[in-house]
Formats: structure tokens, sequence, C-alpha cells
């Protein structure tokens, strides 16, 4: 993993040096529709470039402690932004956690079961079947499938489903492969959901099964500038909570 993060590293430390116009966010992939939107709402109104990559928090904020070039990040767990202010990599009076999402369970929509409250009395064995698998990020890293594990613990359901993960790298690999068909369930955030042809939302798990989903946000240490205040104001006010409110990410207390 070190290896393949570092590459990535270098990879964008070899693209010519950026333009002072421009403003790099590293984003978690369960935001990349609503980002793109805000992107292109935020380049309307100031002229500003914006440049996104977007991929799973784990991934991105390995590459931000390797030394990526990025000036604001977006993450889809506090651990993992808590992981960047112990490294000083983060400037900690911009910390923010403004949106919030859930947890559901969804299958193909061609092949959903009935909705089902998402309780210690699910059947998740029989929803499976004999072979298939259950797809949900990686609940090592990636926050999708950490959340994941929470609820199952808290619902005497990790048993079953520890030995049936199809493990993928980010929660939209997740999505993709209950899109796809390729298993016939999956743990996703409500908002992929909403944004997915093809999948149904089976139960959505209780609030209260897991840590709270929040997405923190950031500047990143020696990063503050005209270009990126701007952004990081627009991204955390009232503008980027509309975008991120059609998209349906709740707004936090």
């Amino acid at each position: 993993m070190r290896g393949f993060v570092l590459a990535l590293v270098l990879s964008l430390a070899a693209v010519p040096g950026r333009a002072a116009d421009a403003v790099t966010v590293f984003g978690a992939a369960s935001l990349t529709d609503a980002l793109e939107d805000a992107g292109a709402a935020f380049e309307a109104k100031t002229g500003t470039r914006v440049r996104f990559s977007l991929a799973s928090t784990s991934v991105l904020a390995r590459q931000i402690e390797l030394g990526a070039p990025a000036d604001i990040f977006l993450s889809a767990s506090e651990a993992w932004m808590d992981y960047l202010a112990e490294r000083d990599l983060i400037e900690a009076d911009t910390r923010l956690s403004p949106i919030g999402n859930r947890l559901v369970l969804i299958a193909p929509a061609d092949a959903a079961p009935p909705t089902s409250p998402v309780d210690r009395a699910l059947d998740l064995a029989g929803l499976l079947g004999p072979d298939g698998r259950l797809a949900t990020g990686d609940p090592d890293h990636v926050p999708a499938g950490i959340y994941a594990r929470q609820a199952l613990e808290h619902l005497g359901l990790w048993a079953v489903a520890e030995p049936r993960l199809a493990r993928t790298d980010n929660v939209r690999a997740a999505l993709a492969l209950v899109q796809r068909g390729e298993t016939p369930l999956g743990i996703v955030y409500t908002t992929d959901a909403k944004i997915a042809g093809g999948v149904a939302t089976v139960g959505v798990f209780p609030a209260d099964s897991h840590t709270p989903i929040t997405y923190p946000t950031a500047i990143l240490e020696g990063r503050r500038g005209p270009a990126v205040d701007a952004l990081y104001t627009f991204l955390t006010g009232a503008e980027g909570g509309a975008i991120f409110a059609r998209f349906g990410f709740a707004q936090t207390p």
C-alpha cells in the first residue's frame, strides 16, 4: 500500500507547477458528484480553477502525509483527519464538519428483496444466498467499511458478514459491484444509493449502530491564500451546503 501511495504522490509531484489561480482539493470518493458540482459553481462565480483528486479517504490522507500538493482536504472520517492533525498537516483552526451521511443496505434493483428494518433480526445469510457476497469498503482502512463493521458488530451480524465480504478500495467501487449484479448486497452511504442507477435501498442502518458519519474539512498546513480561503469558505458555507444537500448530505448541528 505504501509503495502504491508513494507512486501516486510522485506522479502528482511530476505535474508542472500549479497555476496560481488553481486550487487542488482532495476529497472522499463519496463526495464525487457533489464536489464536481460545487467546483463548477465556484469556477463560474470566481474564475478560479478547481482540481480534484477523489479516492478513498485513507489513500488521500497517506498521499498528503507523503507530501502530495493538495490545498483542501474533505475526509469521510474524523479519524483520518485526526491522523493528519496529529502530524501537524492541517491548519487546525479551519477544521469543520459541516455535513453528514447515513449508511444503507442496497441490492441490485432488478433482484432486490423487500425493504426491511436493518436490525438484529435481519436474515443476512438468507439474503446473501449460498454463494453471494456483501460489497463494502475494506473495513481495515476505508471509512464506509469501518462504519459498516461497527454497525454489523453492533447488530450481532459481523460473524455472518465477515467471511462473505467483497472488500473494495472505496465506497464507489462497492456501489459498482452491486450495480453490475456481481454481489446481491452492498453497504454504502445514502448519497451513493441516491445518485446510482440500478440499485435499490433495502434498509437503513440505525444511526446509533456506528460512529456518526461526518465529513471533516480543512485547509492543509501552509496552503492558505486568497483563492484557497475563498473555496474553503464556499464549500463549508451556505452555497456549498445547498449543493451538498441537493445530493442528499445532511447538515450537521
